[in-house]
Parts: structure tokens; C-alpha cells; sequence
């Protein structure tokens, strides 16, 4: 079943960006003999300008680690698994190579679905559409987390950003940028333990978002999704996770492990967040890109 756009949702990403996903829709809507930019935007040249000449003003940012034998994941999942199930060339001559995978939703770059942490919220197949394309707000705490590694972004932080770079836009994906993504794939610098099992848990440290401030976003704001570059919107010590329960409850999505915010301005990007569609899945492995006048 197609799933319909909110207006607010489409409104908040139409004055972004002409959404990729939508850029010929709304290219073939123009009328006849329309002055369109953009994919249908008003242009002053007069010339309609298609999604690839659309898409070389704009740089492609990578911000998703790839999967592999150093993936970092929670000290309490298996980690992910290859296995190669042939590779070489067949008895009818052409070349072959398969592999299987395995591992946990929530390890790697990845997604966390709302019912991760609470009831009868959206699981992954369920988040709608126009919350995973949506505007960037970036928000960057490095400086707070060089100080203290457990540092928890707070409302003042979120407000001081907005003093500085206007309020948080209507259906943003909020991405809190850290620092600890540098230090990808070094498990101990990256999260305080390279151990495994229960016992590690004592260990972890690493920055989180305030639950006051989970609670301000729910509360005050309009975001989509919460993502940074740790793996878990809680910091390190946390036992509850409160900011996961405030934001799902909400039907909030996080988006944890993310790679290379740094290359990211405070506004003006676009993010795709495509996770592995998995039907009543907490979360999943994430493909998530930015796209950046």
C-alpha cells in the first residue's frame, strides 16, 4: 500500500529541498509554459532543471559506517557474521561469489524503531515515509564530550543552537554530533569497553542526550527522528534510558553509530535514512546520506 505524505511533513521538506523521492511528481505537475527550478520551483531563467543537474549542486555525504568484522555493537549482541557460501568459478564457467550475514538490529549504523522502547509503537516497517527523508538540523556538542566523556545534551544546548541558527525546522531528523565517531572502529575509545557480556555494561562511557531535553523536543519541538555518532541515544552509564522511552513514546526514532557528522553544516542539508525493511522489527541496519548545498 502507498503510504500518503502528512502536509506538514511535505511542506517542512518542500521548502528544504524538492525531495528526491518526489522530484519528478513534482516536475510533471508544472503547468504548461511554467518558469520552474528545481523540480518544479520557480526559476528566473525559465529552464526546468532535472534531478541530476539538481543533484550537482549538491555534495552526497556518507554517513553510515559499512558493516563488517570490526562493527561495533552492543556488548550484550553477537556480533555480525560472513560466511561465504561459494566463491570461484562454476563448473559452467562464469565467476560466482554469495555470502550469508547475520548479526543484531542494533548493531553498526542502525536504527532504533519506537517499539524498541516502548509498547505498541511503530516497529520499523511502520515508520512512515516522510520521517525518513527529512531536513538536518546538526547539532555539535564535540567541545561539551572533549571535557566529559559521559556529557548529556541538554536544552540549554538545543536553544543555544537555535540563538544562533533559528528554531529546530518542522520534521527534522535532530543529529547531535559528539566527537566519538572519529574513533570508529576502536572500541574503547569509542565507548569506553571492548568487552562483551553483562559485565561489560559497567564499563560503557559515552555521551547521551538529557532526558529534560528528550522531553523538550517531545514536548516543544517537532522532530522526526534523533540521531549521533554513539551507539546509543542514553550515554554510557544509563540504566533506564529514559531518552529512549520519552522519544518513542512519541513515535520518535533514533538513529545511533552514525558516521561523519562533522562534514555536516548546523542546517541546510537534506537526510535520507533508509533502514532494511524489516516487518515488526525493532530497528535494522540504516543506509543514511546527506545531502549538502
Amino acid at each position: 500500500m502507498r503510504k500518503k505524505w502528512r502536509g506538514n511533513r511535505f511542506e517542512a521538506l518542500g521548502r528544504t529541498l524538492p525531495v528526491l523521492l518526489l522530484a519528478g511528481f513534482l516536475s510533471a505537475g508544472c503547468e504548461p509554459g511554467m518558469d520552474t527550478g528545481p523540480a518544479g520551483a520557480p526559476s528566473e531563467t525559465g529552464t526546468q532543471v532535472s534531478l541530476l543537474e539538481f543533484l550537482e549542486t549538491h555534495q552526497m555525504v556518507e554517513l553510515t559506517h559499512p558493516l563488517g568484522e570490526e562493527t561495533i555493537v552492543w556488548p550484550t549482541s553477537r556480533p555480525f557474521e560472513f560466511e561465504t557460501t561459494f566463491e570461484g568459478w562454476t563448473e559452467e564457467g562464469y565467476y560466482y561469489a554469495s555470502r550469508d550475514f547475520s548479526g543484531p538490529e542494533h548493531g553498526g549504523t542502525h536504527l532504533d524503531a519506537p517499539i524498541h522502547f516502548y509498547e505498541d509503537r511503530w516497529t520499523t516497517d511502520q515508520i512512515p515515509l516522510d520521517h525518513l527523508v527529512a531536513p538536518g538540523a546538526v547539532v555539535d556538542v564535540s567541545e561539551s564530550v572533549a571535557e566529559d566523556p559521559n556529557y548529556r545534551v541538554s536544552v540549554n544546548d538545543l536553544m543555544d543552537w537555535e540563538d544562533a541558527h533559528g528554531r529546530i525546522p518542522s520534521g527534522a531528523i535532530l543529529m547531535l554530533h559528539t566527537g566519538k565517531g572519529a574513533h570508529w572502529p576502536d572500541a574503547v575509545a569509542y565507548m569506553g569497553t571492548a568487552g562483551t557480556g553483562e559485565e561489560a555494561l559497567a564499563h560503557l562511557q559515552f555521551p547521551g542526550l538529557h532526558p529534560d531535553a528528550a522531553r523538550w523536543l517531545v514536548e516543544d519541538r517537532d522532530v522526526v527522528a534523533v540521531g549521533l555518532d554513539t551507539p546509543s541515544l542514553d550515554y554510557g552509564p544509563s540504566t533506564n534510558f529514559e531518552a529512549h522511552q520519552i522519544l518513542f513514546e512519541a513515535n520518535i526514532y533514533g538513529l545511533e553509530n552514525v558516521a561523519n557528522l562533522h562534514e555536516l553544516p548546523p542546517t541546510g542539508s537534506t537526510i535520507l535514512a533508509l533502514p532494511i525493511l524489516l516487518e515488526g522489527g525493532t530497528g535494522g541496519p540504516v543506509r543514511i546520506i546527506a545531502l549538502v548545498p
